[in-house]
């Protein structure tokens, strides 16, 4: 029987993030100053995060140290393990050979920690005693709240409202390491207090959310602001994944065809996949296909316009160019809350304008068929989130049983569905339903969106 896990020990644990913006075509579109329209300098970012993140955010140095006080958390649960998923091979009676990264196996049960960890670790060398954050599905919140609890960070978590009421076992792990969490919109701040003003049962957003965790932060001198997503030092810190995998896949004497991941902000996937298009960016896989799998409920790459936004609802982040549903953007309450963001990284959304990657937009219902399919199959319980990616990857299988075609099929399984049972509950008695994000409110969202000069 083929080999089906690829470890590595933790004299492998990689040593240095990698920063894809070294190697970009083009240097990233300015981040705007939401006040003035001129690009932001360090001074700008200050009051929201610690100067070493604020170079990491702005560095075009290819590689960049990782702390040994942060590779000595990360081996708690690093290196993570590559699977090929052979079962799932058979059940699909596909020649493709699939494999997955599998960093469900983190304390809080996702990726989210390889970038929470990092992050307060540099704040606390900043003297930093408090954090704030937004949180959508759970999966961020819960990492950020462990990674607070390591260095002795008080750190208070706007959770969305609508994943607040379904995943409240997410809740209760923030809580059990400390965290404070209140659902968002909340009244505890003026972002939040004139949403419920409007729509008292505003299910909320991560823009709302976003909004309210920076206004605390601002408001704070002892307080920074710490993001999951989005930002181009957080993907960065995600890429111990990718450089993990490549690695692993070395061992499996394979070089991938199809790379897929979920996206939501962006994190797992850049993190997943940056250090294979390295590669094809110099040209040495020309041939790789990158994957980018978003829902039909808030498919800004698919049906979003590449121009400068707000990252929050209330309009106090600086103005970034990425691909925008708009920032007034509500999404459907999917379960897949990680995902439910208006934007998208910036880095992303470069590559996906350069053509260096391809994106996908899949609805609810078909993405937790192939999540019931894999469990079945892998026995492992996915997130909503990679479940996405889970589905692309079982549509290329199905296309490759049909033309013939033994491909390398590779996706970042970036978290477990412990805390989703409830949605799983609701899928299997057919309660589910399907959510597209109609195009007219596309237009009337991106109405919304700042006139910045070409």
């Amino acid at each position: 029987m083929p080999q089906t896990r690829f470890l590595l020990g933790e004299q492998d644990l990689p040593t240095r993030w990698y920063n894809i913006q070294a190697d970009l075509p083009a240097p990233l579109p300015p981040v705007l100053h939401p006040g003035t329209g001129q690009p932001i300098g360090p001074q700008d970012l200050a009051p929201l995060f610690p100067v070493e993140l604020i170079k990491q955010e702005v560095s075009r140095e290819r590689w960049i140290e990782i702390p040994e006080p942060v590779r000595e958390i990360y081996r708690l649960w690093r290196p993570t393990p590559l699977h090929r998923a052979l079962r799932l091979e058979q059940a699909l009676d596909t020649p493709a050979r699939i494999y997955y990264k599998w960093e469900g196996v983190s304390p809080a049960g996702s990726h989210k920690p390889n970038t929470a960890v990092a992050q307060a670790y540099y704040n606390r060398q900043e003297g930093v005693r408090r954090l704030t954050t937004e949180t959508g599905a759970g999966q961020w919140g819960s990492a950020l709240a462990l990674a607070a609890r390591f260095f002795d960070l008080e750190c208070k978590v706007y959770m969305v409202r609508i994943s607040y009421e379904q995943k409240p076992y997410r809740r209760v792990m923030m809580e059990t390491w400390g965290a404070q969490v209140v659902p968002s919109p909340s009244p505890d701040t003026h972002a939040g207090r004139a949403v419920l003003a409007q729509d008292p049962a505003s299910p909320g957003s991560l823009g709302i959310a976003i909004s309210e965790a920076v206004e605390d932060a601002a408001q704070r001198e002892d307080t920074k602001y710490a993001l999951g997503s989005v930002l181009n030092h957080v993907l960065m810190h995600q890429t111990v994944v990718g450089l993990e995998a490549k690695r692993q896949l070395e061992l499996a004497e394979e070089r991938p065809d199809i790379l897929v991941g979920c996206v939501g902000g962006g994190s797992n996937f850049g993190g997943f996949a940056f250090p294979f298009l390295a590669d094809k960016l110099a040209g040495k896989a020309r041939d790789l296909r990158v994957i980018a799998v978003e829902p039909q409920a808030a498919p800004s790459l698919t049906k979003g316009l590449y121009v400068y936004d707000f990252g929050d609802t209330a309009r106090s982040t600086p103005l970034i160019k990425m691909y925008t549903l708009g920032h007034s953007f509500i999404p459907a309450p999917i379960h897949a809350g990680g995902l439910r963001y208006h934007g998208m990284a910036p880095l992303v959304c470069a590559l996906y304008d350069a053509k260096a990657i391809e994106a996908v937009a899949v609805h609810q219902l078909p993405t937790f068929e192939a999540a019931v399919a894999f469990a079945r199959a892998e026995g492992i319980l996915p997130a909503p989130e990679p479940a996405h990616a889970i589905r692309v990857v079982i549509d290329e299988a199905l296309r490759c049983r049909e033309a013939g075609e033994r491909k390398a099929i590779v996706f970042n399984l970036c978290g477990h569905g412990h805390f989703d049972l409830g949605a799983y509950e609701r899928y299997l008695a057919g309660k589910l339903e399907d959510y597209e994000y109609p195009q007219e409110r596309v237009r009337e969202a991106l109405a919304g969106v700042p006139k910045v000069p070409a």
